[in-house]
C-alpha cells in the first residue's frame, strides 16, 4: 500500500495493458514469423517477459496483452508461462485484434488499440490504467511511479528518461516547469533551433517519452473519446493541454530494441561481467516459460564472456562473446564470435547410436567446423559442415534467399538450413 497524505492507493488498483506491437518492419527478419514482443532475448526470454515480470515484481496482477501481427508464438508463449492461482485476482490475458460490429478495422496505432478494448479494462474497478510497450528491455518498480502520480495529484503521468542529443530527436522530448508538470510535447524533434529550446536547463540532455503512461481512469476513457490513433502523436500533446500530466524521472537502464542493431548491441551487452540490463536480479527477477531441460554440456571447449542457455551441447568449440540459446548443438571445430544463436523449439529425433561417433547428437544447430561472426542466427536454423559466416560491418542491406544482411549484421530466419560449405 502507497500512502501519501490524505491519498492511499495499491498497486492491486492499476491494471496494465502491454501493447503487443506493430508489424516491427524495423526488427525484420526477426518478425517475419512472429510478433515483435515475441522476439527472443538473452538465450531464454523473450521481449514480452520484461513489462509483464515488471507488472508482477511491481505487484501489478491484472494485466492484458493486445496483439495483432504474427501473433501465434507471442499467444502460445504467454498461455504456457503466466498461470497465477484460482483464489487471486491475477490473470495475463490476451486481447487479439477483431472486426466487430461496431468496428470492422485493425488497430490504426496504440491509441486506437485501447479504444477498441476499452469495455473489456472499464470492467475491472481498477482507478488507474498504466499502458506499456512490449518491445523494451528495462527494469522498472511501477509502485514508485505510482507513489509520484499519487503525490502530485496527476490525472496521467508519463515516465520519462534523460538522452543525449544523438538519441533526442528519435523519441518523443518533454519539457517540463520547476514542478515537473509537462508544459511541452515534441514527438521527434529534428529541428535544431526546436531541440535546444527542450534541452534541460543547464545540461546537455533532453527528457524523452518511454511509452509508459499511467492514467487515472476516467481520463483515458475521455482522452479517448476521438478518433485519435496513437498516444505519443497525438493523445498524450493534447492530454497536456487539458488535464495535469506530469513527468516521472526514471534514471535506470532503457533501451528501445526496435531496430537490429539496437537488438544486436543489447543483446550482447548482457555477456559482460557487470551489464546495464542483466537477468541476475535476485529482488526482481524476469519470468519466463518453464521448459525442464536438462544442464548443458560442454566438452573440451573454450568459451568467453558469453551466455550459455539450458539443454544444450557445445563440442570442442570456440565461443567468444555470444548468446548461445536453448536446446543449441555446436559442432567440433567451430569458431563463433559476437553471434547470437536463439537456439531451437525442440530436439530433433535421436539417431540410432553410431559406434563411429564420440557423442550421438540429439539434434544438429551447428554443424562441425563452422565459423561465425557477427550474426543473429534465429530458431530452428539447422547449420551443416564448413559453413562460414563473415564479418559484415559495412556492408549494404541485403535481401538474400537463405539470410539477410543489416546494419552489417547477417541475420539467418527461423527453419532455415544453410548447406554445408555455404559462405556469406
Amino acid at each position: 500500500m502507497i500512502h501519501s497524505g490524505r491519498n492511499a492507493v495499491s498497486p492491486s488498483n492499476v491494471l496494465a495493458v502491454i501493447m503487443g506491437g506493430g508489424a516491427g518492419t524495423r526488427l525484420f527478419p526477426l518478425t517475419k514469423e512472429r510478433a515483435k514482443p515475441a522476439v527472443p532475448i538473452g538465450g531464454k526470454y523473450r521481449l514480452v517477459d520484461v513489462p509483464i515480470s515488471n507488472c508482477i515484481n511491481s505487484q501489478i496482477r491484472q494485466i492484458y496483452v493486445l496483439t495483432q501481427f504474427n501473433s501465434a508464438s507471442l499467444h502460445r508463449h504467454i498461455y504456457s508461462s503466466y498461470t497465477f492461482d484460482k483464489f487471486s485476482k491475477g490473470f495475463v490475458e490476451i486481447l487479439a485484434a477483431q472486426q466487430t460490429t461496431a468496428s470492422t478495422s485493425w488497430y490504426q496505432g496504440t491509441a486506437d488499440a485501447v479504444r477498441q478494448n476499452l469495455r473489456f479494462f472499464l470492467q475491472s474497478d481498477c482507478d488507474y490504467f498504466l499502458i506499456l510497450s512490449g518491445d523494451q528491455l528495462y527494469r522498472m518498480d511501477f509502485r514508485k511511479l505510482l507513489q509520484h502520480h499519487v503525490e502530485n495529484s496527476a490525472q496521467l503521468t508519463v515516465a520519462t528518461i534523460p538522452v543525449g542529443r544523438e538519441q533526442a530527436p528519435s523519441l518523443g522530448i518533454m519539457q517540463t516547469d520547476a514542478d515537473g508538470r509537462i508544459v511541452r510535447f515534441v514527438e521527434k524533434p529534428k529541428d535544431p533551433v526546436v531541440l535546444e529550446g527542450l534541452k534541460l536547463p543547464g545540461q546537455e540532455r533532453w527528457l524523452a517519452s518511454m511509452g509508459i503512461y499511467l492514467f487515472n481512469r476516467d481520463v483515458l476513457v475521455e482522452a479517448l473519446d476521438n478518433d485519435h490513433t496513437d498516444f505519443g502523436k497525438h493523445v498524450i500533446p493534447e492530454s497536456i493541454k487539458k488535464y495535469r500530466v506530469f513527468a516521472y524521472v526514471f534514471e535506470g537502464y532503457w533501451e528501445d530494441v526496435g531496430t537490429i542493431r539496437s537488438f544486436f548491441e543489447a543483446n550482447l551487452a548482457m555477456c559482460g561481467l557487470k551489464p546495464a540490463f542483466s537477468f541476475f536480479d535476485r529482488e526482481s527477477p524476469i519470468y519466463t516459460r518453464s521448459r525442464f531441460l536438462p544442464p548443458s554440456k560442454i566438452i573440451d571447449s573454450h568459451i568467453s564472456q558469453s551466455l550459455v542457455a539450458d539443454g544444450c551441447v557445445i563440442v570442442r568449440a570456440r565461443i567468444e562473446h555470444c548468446i548461445v540459446g536453448l536446446r543449441s548443438f555446436i559442432g567440433e571445430g567451430c569458431v563463433l564470435k559476437d553471434t547470437i544463436i536463439m537456439g531451437c523449439d525442440y530436439y530433433a529425433p535421436t539417431p540410432p547410436p553410431n559406434p563411429d561417433e564420440e557423442i550421438t547428437m540429439p539434434h544438429m544447430s551447428i554443424g562441425r567446423n563452422c565459423q561465425i561472426t557477427r550474426a543473429i542466427i534465429d530458431k530452428n536454423v539447422h547449420i551443416e559442415d564448413n559453413v562460414v559466416i563473415s564479418d559484415k560491418t559495412g556492408a549494404p542491406d541485403y535481401d538474400g534467399a537463405d539470410y539477410y544482411i543489416r546494419d552489417g549484421i547477417v541475420i539467418v530466419p527461423k527453419n532455415t538450413t544453410l548447406r554445408a560449405g555455404t559462405r556469406i
